[in-house]
């Protein structure tokens, strides 16, 4: 655990989330990331009673990169608010199929969801029920099969960056839920949220945390070449 954590103090605790790991619990009954922090502060600082943890974003659960959870309620009513209003920066690495024809670019899209299959759809036009979704990408660099893309957001709507590559034929490597040949071998899919920018809730200073990708499965030759 101690391996994963990018920055702590007395408000914030903020971790590299490896792919596989559930931020928060669900009905599969797996450990999530929080309980194993809560388990981790608790052994660390000696604390007698139940250790309180705010999960103030989420990540896919086959997604890898930085999360930050809050230690106390103040910073969490207060990240909540700054996520809400949408002042946090995101920034992605997406591994995506085929190599990528644009250097860089924007995408808009109209996004619905289906809750019953835990999917989404990025339509070219307003649809009934549907959310804009806007990102930017830039190309790092293209391989034989494959290209590494960065990617900012600009909203957070549910799989957006899956949904919208994946509209364009461009699906993220090893994600078969929206369009990849194959899985990856550990069942992760090739997207890592590499940077995350907020203000502190309590020193208000600006925060910016940034993490690479496990240098495992595709990681590992994009990270060596």
């Amino acid at each position: 655990m101690e391996k994963q954590i990018l920055f702590e103090d007395n408000h914030l605790i903020v971790v590299n989330k490896k792919a596989g790991e559930l931020v928060q619990g669900d009905q599969t009954g797996d450990v999530p990331l929080a309980e194993k922090i809560k388990s981790f502060l608790k052994k660390k600082y000696n604390k007698p009673g139940a250790v309180f943890l705010g999960v103030v974003h989420r990540l896919d659960r086959p997604t890898s990169g930085v999360v930050v959870f809050a230690k106390t309620s103040k910073a969490l009513s207060r990240l909540n608010e700054q996520f809400k209003k949408r002042i946090p920066k995101k920034t992605y690495w997406a591994i995506v199929s085929n190599a990528f024809p644009d250097e860089k670019g924007s995408l808009s899209h109209w996004m619905t969801r289906n809750t019953k299959q835990n999917k989404s759809r990025a339509h070219t036009k307003e649809v009934p029920n549907s959310k804009l979704a806007k990102l930017q990408f830039k190309r790092i660099k293209n391989f034989d099969h494959y290209c590494l893309l960065e990617v900012h957001l600009e909203t957070g709507r549910h799989h957006q960056i899956r949904a919208q590559f994946s509209a364009l034929n461009f699906p993220i490597q090893g994600d078969l839920k929206y369009g990849a040949s194959r899985s990856n071998k550990d069942g992760s899919i090739s997207l890592h949220a590499r940077c995350l920018q907020i203000e502190h809730p309590v020193a208000k200073e600006h925060l910016t945390f940034t993490s690479d990708p496990l240098k495992v499965g595709i990681w590992k030759a994009v990270l060596s070449d």
